[in-house]
C-alpha cells in the first residue's frame, strides 16, 4: 500500500506489507522474535537476528530481506536502509494431527504446530521509543477509567 503524495515535492509515506505463511515454527516462539525487532530500523533488526541462535530468527530474517527486495523493486522506496519495522507479528496456521504409538497398545495424539508471520514496513526514520510507563501513570490511568464509568438505563 502506498500513500502517494498531495502536492508534487511532498513525500510520500510507503508501507510495505509481507508475510510467510505456514512456517514449521511455533507461533509463541516466533511472537518473541517479532516482539524484539517491532519499532527497530531494517538494518538493526537484520542485525539483532544475525546474532540470534533460534531457528525463527533466520526465518524472520529472509522474509525481512524478501521485504525490503520487494520495497525497492515494487513500491519505489529510494533507499532500502530507509525502512523500519512499524508492525511485526505471528499467529497460528494450520496444524496436522499425527498418530504418536506408545507401548501396550496405546497411541496419543501429536500436533504438528505451523505459524504465519506478518510484518508492515514504513519507509522513514523509527519514531522514537516510548517511555515504559510507572505505577503512578499506571494509578492515574486506572481511576480516570473508573471515573469515566456510567451506570446503564439509569437518570
Amino acid at each position: 500500500m502506498d500513500t502517494d503524495p498531495e502536492e508534487p515535492g511532498e513525500a510520500g509515506l510507503r508501507e510495505i506489507y509481507h508475510c510467510r505463511r505456514q512456517i514449521k515454527y511455533s507461533k509463541d516462539k516466533m511472537w518473541y522474535l517479532a516482539k524484539l525487532i517491532r519499532g527497530m530500523s531494517i538494518d538493526q533488526a537484520l542485525a539483532q537476528l544475525e546474532f540470534s541462535d533460534k531457528k525463527g530468527a533466520q526465518i524472520i530474517k529472509e522474509i525481512l530481506l524478501e521485504a525490503q527486495d520487494m520495497a525497492v523493486r515494487d513500491h519505489n522506496v529510494e533507499f532500502r536502509s530507509n525502512l523500519y519495522i512499524a508492525e511485526s507479528t505471528s499467529g497460528r496456521g494450520q496444524g496436522l494431527k499425527r498418530i504418536r504409538y506408545h507401548g501396550r497398545g496405546r497411541c496419543g495424539i501429536m500436533e504438528k504446530v505451523y505459524c504465519h508471520y506478518f510484518v508492515k514496513l514504513v519507509e522513514g526514520p523509527p519514531p522514537p521509543p516510548e517511555a515504559p510507563k510507572t505505577a503512578v501513570s499506571h494509578a492515574k490511568e486506572y481511576i480516570q477509567q473508573l471515573r469515566n464509568r456510567t451506570i446503564i438505563h439509569t437518570l
